[in-house]
């Protein structure tokens, strides 16, 4: 499988499918469960980290006011103008995340791309999302079951292991699906966000002046106050909005105006109610700051709200588990991953996808974030520096698309630019200072992911530059056997990464059986930089004459590659015999030997895409090909 080229392809992009066909108000109450898991939940934990003693604020008017109005603030600039009015317009072809606006970008500007630091980038925020995928789960499930700490101080040793439990049941389930259970995620979050919100409103209305905390005078009042501890403060203020990268990675699914109706409309509302209420509450009982979110209701009503909150953060823990399995179908399609075991839990619903490597992988690692850091609070400095690390390339990557294919008024878009690189740049400020008390935990993850990634293209770049070094064309191979060498009934498929050159196995098929078929197809797979390729323009092919098809097959980088299917329906276009039964597919297997005798890698990282090699799926399974007509032919390599 090839890397993505530059250079406009033949294969028609075509808008993503999932938006299409279903209402407004459907796709908005589906983005409630989806999109808004993560930064729906942050009132369980967020004004409560502030609040943390190593801060030395207290429940006072000059803090919590402060608290709020910098919350209110970070969703009007960083959620609603940056996210909403601007990120999401930066699609391709309604897709969005990191990899998605990398290949948006390489694909309008070309060979002007600033690649290497825009690749970099993309590649390090995707592997941030993958240390987010590992952090949510296990903060936002030990949050909500916190809330039984609050019922009966009996419950306080059990929660870790009741926290546990929730989480490996629902890696556990993934293997069967989400299509059904899906369908009670935006319903579920609706009841959620419509309690907080009458949770707020309930505290609101005992203290009203409390609204005068959107007032942005508060935030400096609040800095001058406590320069330092303010500053400080504010790497646990981004706990408010954790999440807000869904907004754009899961465009896609949804479309942008029913994200944008269900944030403006629906969440944003009902946060800022619920955050207000809960600054309202702790005027009047400080004693509360233990845990406010739980406080907000009678007794009687903590168990309800404990089930509510629950619920709402594993459809959270989902959404992620989730993204990170589209997030890896898109590298492993872009050429970042080893092929893995893909499989589909819904034959209508194409993005339903279940990655049992990632899913284990990711259940691994929850597990051992639990156990190792055993509280909510414990974990939160990890998480806000990986939530920040991801906006700020995001904010690089945008502004990229701004000056460069938007082209619109240059101070305009230098005021945005100074603007939210000014607030993405602070905020990570201020979450290094936690770096020893577990910052360090997603930098780790995103440098070894980061180096997994790296490590994959490069070998395969070099893997394909070695194998083509012969130079040998297929005109000058077809003058060379025709005429020499028998034919025999039916069709043989080579695969070949290159769409010149030839492949590995068809030589070393040659020369070992000293047969070719009276049909020789020479197969590339090319993955473009769209989500989707047209199926009309799927399929290229070139008759190279004496019964040779060269054929470039097309696909989106988040589409399945299926090649017995394309070659039937391209033949049925083109009249091209294609018979399955009577159709063999060869694959060539590559041995990998590191040596440091060859230049292109560190000795320690060809062994490294060495191993990444050896689990890999094979070919045959991740193009859908019939086991009973594959061959595979073996041979050495070195990079």
């Amino acid at each position: 499988m090839t890397q993505p080229a530059p250079a406009e392809s033949s294969a028609s992009p075509i808008p993503p499918q999932p938006a299409q066909g279903a209402s407004r108000s459907v796709l908005t109450l589906g983005a409630l469960g989806v999109v808004f898991g993560d930064i729906g939940t942050s009132p369980l934990y967020a004004l409560q980290a502030t609040l943390d003693p190593r801060y030395h604020l207290r429940a006072a008017v000059t803090d919590l006011y402060g608290i709020v109005s910098l919350i209110f603030w970070g969703f009007v600039f960083v959620v609603t103008v940056k996210y909403v009015f601007i990120v999401m317009r930066c699609d391709n072809r309604g897709e969005g995340g990191s990899l998605a606006l990398y290949a948006l970008i390489n694909r309008e500007l070309g060979a002007a791309t600033p690649k290497r630091w825009l690749l970099v980038g993309a590649l390090f925020a995707t592997s941030l999302f993958f240390a987010d995928a590992m952090l949510t789960p296990a903060i936002s499930v030990i949050s909500a079951v916190e809330g039984l700490g609050v019922v009966s101080s009996a419950f306080k040793p059990w929660i870790v292991w009741i926290a546990l439990a929730i989480l490996i049941g629902l890696f556990a389930i993934q293997r069967h699906g989400t299509d059904r259970v899906g369908r009670l995620f935006g319903p579920v979050m609706l009841v959620y966000f419509i309690t907080i919100s009458a949770m707020g409103l309930y505290h609101i209305a005992q203290t009203p002046q409390v609204l005068g905390a959107l007032n942005p005078i508060w935030m400096v009042t609040y800095f001058t106050a406590h320069p330092l501890f303010a500053f400080l403060s504010l790497g646990a203020i981004v706990y408010a909005i954790t999440g807000t990268e869904a907004l754009y990675a899961d465009m896609g699914h949804f479309g942008r105006v029913p994200i944008t109706i269900a944030w403006l409309a629906i969440c944003f509302p009902a946060l800022m109610l619920n955050y207000m209420g809960q600054a309202a509450m702790l005027l009047r009982n400080p004693e509360f700051i233990d845990n406010p979110f739980f406080h907000m209701v009678p007794p009687q009503l903590t168990i309800p709200l404990l089930v509510i909150a629950t619920l709402a953060t594993i459809i959270a823990s989902q959404a992620v588990i989730s993204g990170a399995f589209s997030v890896t179908q898109q590298a492993i399609q872009l050429g970042f991953m080893p092929r893995l075991r893909i499989l589909h839990t819904s034959s209508q619903a194409r993005g339903q996808i279940y990655i049992p490597a990632i899913n284990w992988a990711l259940a691994v690692m929850v597990a051992v974030l639990v156990m190792g850091f055993r509280a909510s609070a414990a974990m939160l400095p990890a998480y806000g520096l990986a939530v920040v690390g991801t906006m700020l390339i995001t904010t690089l990557m945008q502004y990229v698309v701004v000056f460069r294919i938007w082209r619109g008024p240059w101070w305009r878009g230098a005021i945005g630019f100074v603007v939210f690189v000014t607030i993405d740049v602070v905020l990570l400020a201020s979450g290094a200072t936690k770096l020893f008390e577990g910052a360090w935990f997603p930098i780790l993850v995103g440098l070894v992911i980061f180096t997994l990634l790296t490590t994959w293209s490069t070998g395969r770049r070099l893997m394909r530059e070695s194998m083509m070094e012969d130079g040998l064309t297929l005109p000058g191979f077809i003058t060379s056997i025709t005429g020499s060498v028998h034919r025999v009934r039916g069709t043989s498929v080579f695969l070949s990464a290159s769409p010149t050159g030839l492949p590995a196995a068809l030589l070393h098929n040659l020369k070992h059986n000293q047969v070719l078929h009276e049909r020789v197809v020479l197969l590339t797979v090319e993955v473009e930089e769209v989500p989707q390729v047209d199926p009309a323009s799927r399929a290229e092919i070139h008759p190279e004459g004496h019964g040779f098809f060269r054929v470039i097959l097309h696909y989106g980088f988040m589409e399945d590659v299926d090649i017995p299917r394309d070659l039937a329906a391209a033949a049925v276009q083109t009249g091209i015999p294609f018979e399955p039964l009577q159709t063999s597919y060869f694959l060539g297997r590559q041995k990998l030997i590191a040596s440091s005798a060859v230049p292109g890698m560190a000795l320690w990282r060809e062994h490294l895409f060495a191993w990444m090699l050896k689990l890999s799926e094979s070919a045959m399974d991740f193009f859908k090909l019939p086991s009973n007509r594959v061959v595979e032919l073996g041979s050495q390599l070195r990079i």
